[in-house]
């Protein structure tokens, strides 16, 4: 299937943040604010300190949370329910998105770095929810975030996907890189962040665009 015949896949894989919504209604700012925010109380310093340290250990450790975690024992639900607790009403619910989900053959899941309570939050208020049959989020990967290898297999296993008849839809470009080592069809929903765009030039992406229910709605028969 691979490049050809989007509208036969069995599987689609859908990344959460900056993906499912379009990354210029900034709700991702809300979270790392809030990132921000625990690690200076957590580690008792001020918010430049707090803020060099997240971004530190994301780029270490893939995630903050994951480098949270290898440094300083923290618990990672108490983590998550803090930085996710978040406004959703920036974000509007996205009728195009229902519509080319609804014409969209195929299972749909989400594989996010994020929590399933925080998913289900955004796909409700997006209004896609019904499209969704699971969500396979970083507590299903023991907290280990994309791109690690083994974490793409996990979400195989659990949700039976045949990768030769999937495709993985994601706004980190390096993230699709073990997708594509699987046999997936990626889908890169272009960023201006750095970290978004690391890996946007390599082979492994197969389709990339700006807007995600454009794409999809255009998608051919």
């Amino acid at each position: 299937m691979k490049n050809t015949r989007l509208r036969e896949a069995e599987t689609w894989v859908f990344d959460l943040d900056n993906t499912l919504y379009c990354a210029s209604s900034n709700l991702f700012a809300q979270i790392s604010r809030r990132m921000t925010g625990f690690i200076a109380d957590f580690l008792d310093v001020d918010d430049a300190e707090a803020y060099r340290v997240q971004k530190k250990y994301f780029r270490e450790y893939g995630t903050t949370l994951r480098g949270l975690m290898q440094r300083h024992d923290i618990d990672p639900h108490h983590f998550m329910d803090h930085v996710h607790d978040i406004d959703l009403g920036i974000i509007d619910p996205d009728p195009a998105l229902d519509a080319a989900l609804a014409a969209l053959g195929g299972r749909k899941i989400i594989f996010t770095n994020g929590s399933t309570d925080h998913a289900n939050r955004v796909i409700k208020r997006l209004g896609v929810a019904r499209h969704f049959e699971g969500v396979f989020d970083i507590a299903d990967a023991d907290f280990i975030p994309k791109p690690e290898p083994d974490v793409y297999k996990q979400l195989i296993e659990r949700h039976k996907i045949d990768p030769k008849r999937s495709v993985m839809v994601e706004d980190m470009a390096r993230n699709l890189k073990p997708a594509a080592d699987l046999g997936m069809t990626t889908v890169w929903v272009r960023t201006e962040t750095d970290w978004g765009r690391e890996g946007s030039d390599g082979d492994y992406i197969d389709h990339t665009l700006d807007n995600l229910s454009d794409w999809l709605n255009d998608l051919p028969d």
